[in-house]
């Protein structure tokens, strides 16, 4: 493939000349604004947004689902219908609307809309056909940027969607060196129950706000297919056989109110479905099954997309569906058939050759591609594989490598559909007929690969190579997946961190304002995408003194004798979507206990083992294979279906492993097949945590050590008294290949997603309300009504300025402040004034649970905003903690306290930021919870993608230093108030502009305002995006 080269195009605009079309859908918004800067609440008109069945009557294509689903058949989504509702038209509008009416039957792009024949007669149906549009620029476009022209092209009213983004996108070797924004519609909405509570939530309480306001409530539903699968309450309690029937009831106990407000969730709301616990985690459950490559939506043909607001959404890139990861308010916007705003990405182009070596897993594969990435720089670019080595990476391959996608930056690690692609869908139960749909679709609009032809050349930003044939068994080590080291050399490198210098939490207390940054900077940025290679280089070791090095922490196991040292293996989990989709390596992992148990092999009975299959289709297949009873001899029985070790639900270790860890201070070890390891996120004792492949995690649980050069030393004895070499149990690629085969069939999948439909007793015992409208309980500590549209009318509050505010937080040190920083996910401190809401209510200590599960309750979530324990405010004086300096009395406060003493006033707040404020996990209480402490803007070098879009969402203005400047540079300490002038009418503020903050010091300084577009400055004219759908919702 080539680099972008400048050549002579046909300009698209003539192109457009060409077409016989009209300027809107009927089933679009029709919103019109004659400039940007007519955007104001009295010329911006929505037109009545078509409501359709699920059994799908005449609607725009990319805002429904058709029914069944054709995923095996089965139909999860009860029909329903709803009646077309009268439209109102905006004062002053009313010549326009009649001009417009002329038009509204047609679409923008009706001219390229072509059909689809079937082979035997008759049409699949139609689509938006790329080649028709006879543009020369479009053969040079790597896949996944057709994929974002398709749906622009399908999407465009001219409003949300023009032909100017459009041309934008066709001119992309052109346009995406200059950051140019995009408008993006995806197909589907992907949740989980963490992500999926609050936007549940929100829903409930936007249709509440329709009721008071006297519209009708029932217009609040999701416009595209949302899923939400359970999978994250899952932790390892039990470790037995029956483990997963009693880790089940265990969540059921803890989290029964979530499961029912999410059953009534899927009750109550249209185009909602969710997958209950125990059903497998959500993006292998999307893989093999929700994913449908292309949609046929009332005879529409279109590429599937999807958004997600986990991380690893990204896995789904494997089966050429377009998949990334966005925050909860874009998630909650993008269901309401809102565009997300997206800067048009590079591309890099990845070409894979030859083939993996004897010996050689898929993880290794993946750990190599991630470091070659990182190395690269793909922050905020797509990754596009091709090459003739693709042939040679199975579709479960491919997937294992896309998931990882957040670990090296890019928003997605794409591969376009081949025939790998389709062999797959036929493997995981879709119809002939639906495989041969999405085959000649894809075909026909030119976004299918076929190597056995000609390729043509398409360009990429940039490129990278790598032959599978160089890549040898490795292991991540230290901090991050990106950080690789050959198996080789592990031993070597485990002595190298022995001796070195400590770093993360095993610093010393750190002395004075420059030492307590950098301790804040190693404890939290190494997670983050843009970390500083300053962290990645130094600190990583242990500090352990040559003469402890060998030490012997003996203790009582059971009344056994037992003993840990430094790299004792104390925590061995098969674990995470990553790879416990994977049947190379899932059925590899069986084949090695095999051989174990076979030679006499076991596991020291202190590690605490467990595995937790992607779906239970993988139990199927180790079943079927006959090697699960060889993982279950050695310890690793199934668990439970869902995210385990890997997000930190690994459970306590034994309490007296857990003391000679503790007493000795001695380095453990945790050997997990995930997809993260961070210190502290997989056990809070084990301070070596290492990623490796799942054979290896049984090898290593069998060598008990992470300490050992498996080369050159034995694993362990055999039952013949002799020693076992790790050759000695690793299987062949023939052996695994061999057993693939005989062992993973279709069936496996039909019967077990066939399954979901019919729940299970604990879900279906759930009994939930029949009403539409929720019914909230005062009392409830998980599920709680947010304040979000109290004392709402129908008139927009229109812009505000900041008069006067007080600086809630100075977080104005350069390094970034990520969304686990503003909204922590984990356990609840037990002095907070989180802690202190829920004992009022009767919560025992006991019962906290953590941040995570409680995200549907607002009133602990405000109060979880900035309560990270390692928060480093500038107000505090040096203090790490959740606490802040209330300016006019200067008592030192919890935020939330301080945050609540300032509205209690009346008194405006800012937040003083550094670069890529609100970077990281994509979090939408990153945004929510400062919006309900009163936050009115943010200042910061620059911002985290997703999280200025989500405090735009929220009604917080984002505003930019200008290069150069600071909060350092400026003198700016944060006890200043600030003034930031606003014009009163959002038609005189334009997107990106400048303008003035000034100080009641004499300081004044001049930012960039972060609303990006036309639509932004729409949402902040409303008061934020939620409140802008129902009003537009209503007067449509």
């Amino acid at each position: 493939m080539l680099m972008p080269t400048s050549a002579s195009r046909v300009r698209f605009s003539s192109t457009l000349l060409r077409l016989s079309i009209a300027s809107f859908s009927p089933t679009a918004y029709r919103i019109m604004a004659s400039s940007p800067s007519s955007l104001s609440r009295a010329s911006v008109s929505f037109a009545k947004q078509k409501q359709r069945t699920l059994s799908l009557s005449s609607a725009l294509p990319s805002l429904s689902c058709s029914a069944p689903r054709w995923s095996h058949g089965v139909d999860w989504r009860a029909p329903l219908s709803l009646r077309v509702q009268s439209r109102t038209t905006a004062p002053g509008l009313e010549r326009l609307e009649r001009k417009l009416s002329t038009l509204a039957s047609e679409h923008a792009f009706k001219g390229i809309l072509t059909s689809l024949p079937k082979p035997g007669g008759g049409e699949f149906g139609k689509f938006y056909s790329l080649p028709a549009l006879n543009d020369p620029r479009i053969d040079r476009l790597p896949y996944s940027i057709r994929i974002l022209l398709e749906s622009a092209i399908r999407n465009c009213d001219n409003f949300q969607v023009t032909k100017d983004d459009v041309e934008k996108i066709i001119d992309w070797e052109n346009t995406s060196p200059k950051q140019v924004e995009i408008p993006f519609k995806p197909a589907r909405v992907l949740l989980q129950d963490f992500t999926g509570v609050p936007s549940v939530v929100d829903l409930a309480c936007m249709r509440d706000a329709m009721n008071k306001l006297g519209a009708d409530s029932n217009k609040i539903n999701p416009l595209v297919p949302v899923d939400i699968v359970v999978d994250l309450s899952v932790q390892v309690d039990a470790r037995s056989k029956n483990a997963v029937q009693a880790n089940m009831e265990l969540e059921f106990q803890k989290h029964k109110e979530i499961f029912t407000f999410l059953k009534w969730g899927s009750s109550a709301f249209h185009k909602m479905l969710v997958v209950p616990l125990g059903s497998g985690i959500g993006h292998q459950v999307n893989l093999e099954y929700l994913g449908k490559v292309v949609f046929n939506t009332d005879g529409i043909l279109y590429p599937d997309s999807v958004v997600g607001t986990d991380s690893h959404t990204t896995m789904i890139d494997g089966l050429g569906v377009a998949g990334w990861v966005v925050g909860g308010i874009e998630a909650d916007a993008a269901m309401l058939g809102q565009p997300m705003s997206m800067v048009l990405p590079g591309v890099v182009g990845f070409k894979l050759s030859g083939k993996l070596r004897n010996g050689v897993a898929s993880t290794d594969l993946v750990l190599t591609v991630i470091q070659m990435l990182r190395e690269h720089g793909v922050v905020g670019k797509f990754v596009e594989f091709y090459g003739e080595g693709m042939g040679e990476l199975s579709l479960a391959d491919r997937a294992t490598i896309a998931n990882m996608s957040p670990e090296h930056g890019a928003i997605m690690g794409f591969f376009p559909v081949d025939h790998v692609t389709l062999q797959y869908l036929k493997l995981t139960g879709r119809s002939d007929e639906t495989v041969s749909m999405i085959e000649a679709y894809l075909r026909a609009n030119k976004i299918f690969v076929d190597y056995n032809e000609p390729q043509q050349e398409r360009a990429y930003t940039s490129c990278l190579q790598l032959d599978m044939a160089d890549v040898e068994p490795c292991v991540s080590v230290t901090k991050r997946p990106l950080d690789r080291v050959a198996l080789k050399e592990m031993k070597a490198h485990w002595h190298a961190r022995l001796d070195e210098p400590v770093g993360d939490e095993d610093v010393a207390k750190p002395k004075g304002e420059r030492e307590r940054i950098e301790y804040f900077v190693h404890t939290f940025i190494f997670g983050y995408l843009r970390a500083r290679k300053f962290f990645v280089d130094n600190n990583e070791g242990f500090a352990v003194p040559k003469e402890e090095q060998d030490k012997v922490a003996k203790f009582s196991f059971n009344g056994q004798p037992a003993e840990l040292k430094h790299g004792s293996v104390v925590i061995s989990a098969i674990t995470s979507c990553t790879n416990t989709s994977n049947p190379s390596v899932m059925l590899g992992a069986g084949l090695v206990a095999k051989k174990a148990c076979e030679l006499g092999l076991q596991v020291k009975p202190w590690i605490k083992m467990s595995l937790a299959p992607a779906s239970g289709v993988v139990t199927k297949y180790l079943l079927q294979s006959g090697l699960q009873k060889y993982l279950n001899d050695l310890g690793f029985h199934i668990v439970g279906y869902g995210c385990t070790t890997c997000t930190g639900n690994s459970g306590e270790l034994d309490e007296s492993v857990a003391s000679a860890i503790s007493e000795n201070d001695i380095v453990a070890a945790a050997v997990l097949s995930g997809n993260r390891k961070f210190k502290g996120r997989v056990h809070r004792l084990t301070r070596a945590n290492y990623l490796a492949s799942p054979p290896l995690v049984v090898a290593y649980a069998l060598a008990g050590t992470v300490d050992i050069d498996f080369d050159k030393e034995p694993i362990g004895t055999g039952k013949d008294g002799k020693n076992v070499f790790f050759k000695d149990i690793w299987p062949s690629n023939e052996e695994i290949a061999e057993v693939v085969q005989s062992s993973l069939l279709p069936d496996m999948f039909k019967s077990t997603y066939e399954a979901i439909a019919k729940g299970n007793p604990m879900w279906n015992q759930l009994s939930i309300p029949s009403s539409t409208l929720y019914s909230w309980d005062p009392n409830s500590t998980y599920i709680h009504e947010p304040p979000y549209f109290k004392d709402m009318t129908m008139d927009p509050p229109g812009p505000h300025g900041v008069k006067d505010a007080y600086c809630l937080l100075n977080l104005g040190y350069s390094v970034s402040v990520t969304t686990d920083l503003i909204s922590p996910a984990g356990s609840i401190d037990k002095d907070s004034p989180a802690a202190k809401y829920l004992l009022e209510r009767g919560v025992a200590p006991k019962d906290f649970n953590s941040y995570g599960s409680r995200r549907g309750n607002d009133e602990v979530m405000a109060r979880g905003t900035f309560a990270s324990n390692c928060l480093f405010n500038r107000l505090m004086n040096g203090e790490f903690g959740p606490k802040t300096v209330h300016i006019p009395t200067g008592e030192k406060l919890y935020v939330f306290d301080a945050a609540m003493k300032y509205k209690a006033a009346g008194q405006d707040t800012i937040v003083l930021a550094g670069a890529e404020y609100g970077s990281g996990s994509s979090r939408d209480w990153s945004a929510k919870g400062p919006a309900l402490l009163g936050v009115k803007a943010v200042i910061a070098k620059s911002f985290g993608a997703t999280h200025r879009s989500n405090l735009v969402g929220m009604g917080i203005i984002p505003l930019c230093f200008k290069p150069g400047e600071d909060v350092e540079t400026l003198g700016l300490t944060g006890h200043e108030r600030y003034t930031i002038d606003l014009p009163s009418k959002i038609s005189d503020i334009r997107a990106g502009q400048d303008v003035t903050v000034t100080t009641d010091n004499g300081k004044s300084f001049t930012c960039t305002i972060r609303f990006d577009t036309e639509l932004e400055l729409a949402y902040f004219d409303h008061g934020g995006i939620l409140p802008y759908v129902i009003r537009n919702l209503i007067k449509h």
